[in-house]
């Protein structure tokens, strides 16, 4: 398989919303509101080279062409974080199909436990885009992209805001067909498998818990 280099997304809007929601005094209806905008951002540039087929469109003055996407779009974010990046990006693509996957960090071991998915049929047709804020150990991400492949998805780009070396590692050697959008590339870990600066738990920050 070919190697994906990741994406960083540089854009200055992006960097500001980035900065917002890893300052630890951005309460949670701030957080939710640039982690959205944030999201957004990132989805447009993971999407800037999708498939497109040319359709007829008739306006009001006469006929011309438009496009529409050659695939359908399936969002398939990491419960529960994930959640937040699809708030954000759903407005865009109401149409998509949304994939439930759950797993979950073993505390102790820092080791995927995977605990509920929902996928849809549609996977070796898609377009599909595994969204979670953080890409720190590369495990969740790693199980997540398993269980979409073992269910026929061909086409998987993740989007995640920030991610680290040690992550990235994991996705390229288990996963190096799947491209990486991310928002920012921090220094590594700390003993506690915590992305350094990072922004702390977006779940916990996310949802006010």
């Amino acid at each position: 398989m070919n190697r994906m280099d990741p994406v960083v997304v540089r854009h200055p809007l992006a960097q500001c919303h980035l900065a917002a929601i890893r300052a630890k005094e951005t309460p949670p209806d701030q957080f939710r509101r640039h982690l959205n905008l944030l999201a957004r951002l990132l989805f447009i540039e993971a999407t800037k080279d999708l498939s497109l087929d040319v359709v007829v469109v008739e306006t009001p003055i006469k006929q011309t062409l438009g496009a529409r996407l050659a695939r359908p779009l399936v969002f398939a974010p990491i419960l529960r974080a994930g959640l937040g990046m699809l708030d954000g990006i759903l407005p865009l693509m109401p149409d998509a199909v949304v994939a439930h996957v759950g797993i979950k960090r073993n505390e102790e071991t820092a080791l995927p436990q995977s605990y509920y998915a929902s996928l849809p049929a549609n996977l070796a047709a898609a377009d599909v885009f595994l969204l979670d804020p953080m890409l720190a150990t590369g495990g969740s991400a790693c199980e997540a992209a398993r269980q979409l492949k073992t269910a026929g998805a061909a086409r998987i780009r993740m989007i995640c805001v920030v991610s680290c070396p040690a992550g990235l590692l994991a996705m390229e050697r288990a996963h190096p067909d799947v491209q990486i959008i991310t928002a920012a590339i921090d220094e590594g870990l700390n003993d506690k498998c915590y992305i350094v600066p990072g922004l702390g738990d977006a779940g916990d920050r996310y949802f006010g818990t």
